[in-house]
């Protein structure tokens, strides 16, 4: 599996750390980051490459989360949550089929932050009675 990660300039530092936390067990990591440094650029990058590779997963690290949050779930067939603790991460892989977490790094340290992204990055997505929400997750924009 391959994650897509950014940040913008103030979660570069965790952006870093988890990256390297990821990469050394055994993830393939495309890093979106830019040097303008915005979160709103950030976002939309990590976004437009998950749209185009089905199979990844992204993770988008800034202050406090929020405003990448609120910039993925404006784009039509992205579903996104902003989280800060491991079972929000499991659950809304299983139950919402989400393909984007978002973390502040004013809210996570390092260490939790990674309980996030594998707890993320593990949980399978159920389908069953999950599907219909997600269609129509996936219908609004």
């Amino acid at each position: 599996m391959k994650v897509v990660i950014g940040s913008d300039s103030e979660g570069m530092v965790l952006k870093e750390w988890l990256k390297m936390k990821l990469t050394q067990s055994g993830v393939e990591i495309e890093d979106k980051s830019i040097s303008s440094g915005d979160f709103v650029d950030v976002t939309l990058a990590v976004v437009k490459s998950l749209k185009r590779d089905k199979n990844s997963l992204g993770i988008v690290i800034d202050g406090f989360g929020v405003g990448s949050f609120m910039v993925a779930a404006k784009v039509k067939g992205m579903i996104a949550a902003e989280v800060s603790d491991e079972r929000s991460a499991y659950m809304t892989r299983e139950h919402n089929d989400a393909r984007l977490i978002t973390l502040g790094t004013n809210i996570v340290g390092q260490e939790l932050a990674l309980a996030i992204a594998n707890a993320f990055l593990n949980a399978p997505y159920r389908g069953g009675r999950h599907q219909i929400r997600v269609d129509m997750l996936n219908e609004m924009g």
